[in-house]
C-alpha cells in the first residue's frame, strides 16, 4: 500500500459533459477557479483541458491555457499544474467516404498538441501512449507521432505523465523509455473504464501495474461510478489517485459533484485507508519536477515519500 499519495484533480475534460452538470467549468476563469478550489480542498495536482467559452466544446487555444495558468499561479494557493497534450486525436470516419474524417473529427500534429506545453512550461503534461477505440470514435496516436511528441516534451524539460488506456500502451511507454525519450523515473497514469480500453476492475489494474518498470511512479483512475473504488484500489496496490469532473460527475448516485467535493471525498477516503495526501511541494520533490517560480528542478529529499 502507498502511504503518501499524490492526488490529482482532473477539473474538466473535452467530453460532452457541460449539458449534464452545471458544475463542469467551461471558461478559463471557471477552470482556474476550480483548480484553486481543488488546491484548497487538498489536491496535489490539477490536470486541465480548456474549452470554447461560447460552446463548451473542445478547444486547443493557447490563450485559454495561458489565462488558466496565469490565474492559478497568481492565486494564494499552491498546486502542481498538468496540461493535457492529448487533444487533437479524435477520428470519426465520414459516413459517405470513410477515408476522410467526418463531423466531430479533430486531428492535430504532435507539434500542435505540444504548443501550449512548450510555451507555458507546466510541471507536468500528459502523453497518451497509443491509439484506441474510444467509445464510438477512434483516438489516433501512431507510434511515430508519439516518438516525435516525446522528443518535444523532453526538450521542453517538462515531465510527461504517460497515460495508458490499455496494456499495449504500457508496452509502448516502456519502449519510449528504452529509446531514451523519457528522462528519469517514468510517471504512468493507468486509465480505466473508457470503452473500449482497459476495464475498471482489480484484475485489469493489477495486470497493467505488473508490467510497469520497477522505477516507475504510477497512478490510476476509473470513470463514472468507478472513480472512488479505483482511487482506493490504486492506493492499496501502491499507486497514486486521480478524481475530478473530467472523469465523473457524481458525488453519489443522483447527486452532482463539484471538483472540490470530489477532492475532499477522495482525501477522506485516502486518510481512512491509513495514508495521507502529499502537498504540491512534496509532489514536486518526489517526482523531481521543475519549480514554477525558479524554473529549476526541485531536489528530491528523504521523508514523506511513497
Amino acid at each position: 500500500m502507498n502511504r503518501n499519495v499524490i492526488l490529482t484533480c482532473a477539473v474538466t475534460g473535452a467530453g460532452d459533459t457541460t449539458a449534464k452538470s452545471p458544475h463542469v467549468p467551461v471558461t478559463p476563469r471557471q477552470i482556474a477557479d476550480d483548480c484553486i478550489a481543488a488546491a484548497k480542498a487538498g489536491a496535489s495536482v490539477a490536470h486541465i483541458h480548456v474549452r470554447d467559452p461560447d460552446t463548451g466544446g473542445i478547444s486547443h487555444s493557447l490563450d485559454h491555457f495561458r489565462e488558466v495558468m496565469e490565474r492559478v499561479r497568481e492565486a494564494e494557493v499552491d498546486i502542481v499544474m498538468n496540461i493535457t497534450a492529448g487533444g487533437g486525436g479524435d477520428w470519426i470516419p465520414d459516413a459517405e467516404d470513410p477515408t476522410r474524417g467526418g463531423p466531430g473529427t479533430d486531428i492535430q500534429t504532435p507539434a500542435e498538441r505540444h504548443a501550449p506545453v512548450g510555451e507555458l512550461l507546466p510541471e507536468l503534461c500528459t502523453l497518451d501512449c497509443g491509439s484506441l477505440n474510444f467509445g464510438d470514435m477512434v483516438y489516433v496516436n501512431p507510434a511515430d507521432w508519439l516518438r516525435e511528441h516525446a522528443r518535444l516534451v523532453q526538450a521542453a524539460g517538462v515531465k510527461p505523465e504517460l497515460e495508458c488506456f490499455d496494456l499495449g500502451h504500457v508496452w509502448f511507454a516502456r519502449q519510449l523509455q528504452q529509446e531514451g525519450l523519457i528522462d528519469g523515473a517514468p510517471l504512468y497514469q493507468l486509465c480505466l473504464g473508457i470503452p473500449w480500453g482497459a476495464e475498471a476492475d482489480t484484475e485489469t489494474l493489477l495486470a497493467m501495474r505488473n508490467k510497469l518498470p520497477a522505477s516507475a511512479h504510477w497512478a490510476a483512475f476509473g470513470i463514472g461510478r468507478h472513480q472512488m473504488p479505483m482511487a482506493a484500489q490504486a492506493v492499496l496496490l501502491g499507486g497514486h489517485a486521480r478524481v475530478g469532473l473530467e472523469d465523473n460527475l457524481y458525488l453519489k448516485k443522483g447527486t452532482l459533484a463539484t471538483n472540490a467535493q470530489l477532492v475532499e471525498h477522495a482525501a477522506t477516503l485516502i486518510e481512512n485507508l491509513g495514508a495521507r495526501v502529499m502537498t504540491p511541494a512534496e509532489t514536486r520533490a518526489h517526482l523531481g519536477l521543475r519549480d514554477p517560480q525558479s524554473g529549476q528542478p526541485v531536489a528530491k529529499r528523504a521523508g514523506g515519500e511513497a
